[in-house]
């Protein structure tokens, strides 16, 4: 399998976590710790990027989501970002292109049929945002 695949199914893995703490109200750390299995170690990476980032993920995602407030958005197109916000701010991260190309195919695997192009939009801003910054 080669690097891309790999890192898809790490970045699957790692959404999969974050909607696991989502629901239990727990600490992806919390989550990450309890599991007989350790998954791939760019999910690991991942939820703990997306753990340590996410106050700031939120915060963009609030700014450039424009007249949709945190609590309106679906749970699993907010992890998507965050996820991939995390991933941006990562040391050695991927190209920004390659992480919001990702995000989009999470958000159609995994939630509605609009929810690809509202994260692409919302992250393309918020990409824009950090690299002008």
């Amino acid at each position: 399998m080669d690097l891309g695949a790999r890192r898809h199914q790490a970045r699957q893995r790692a959404l999969e976590l974050l909607y696991e703490a989502q629901m239990k109200s727990r600490s992806a750390a919390a989550v990450l710790g309890e599991l007989a299995l350790k998954p791939d170690p760019y999910a690991v990476v991942l939820v703990e990027a997306a753990e340590e980032h996410q106050a700031r993920a939120e915060a963009l995602i609030q700014e450039f989501s424009r007249d949709w407030p945190l609590e309106r958005l679906a749970v699993i197109d907010r992890l998507i970002m965050v996820l991939a916000i995390g991933e941006m701010l990562s040391p050695d991260a991927p190209p920004a292109p390659v992480i919001l190309n990702e995000a989009v195919e999470l958000a159609n695997e995994y939630s509605t049929d609009d929810s690809g192009a509202f994260v692409n939009g919302v992250l393309a801003a918020c990409a824009r945002h950090l690299k002008s910054s």
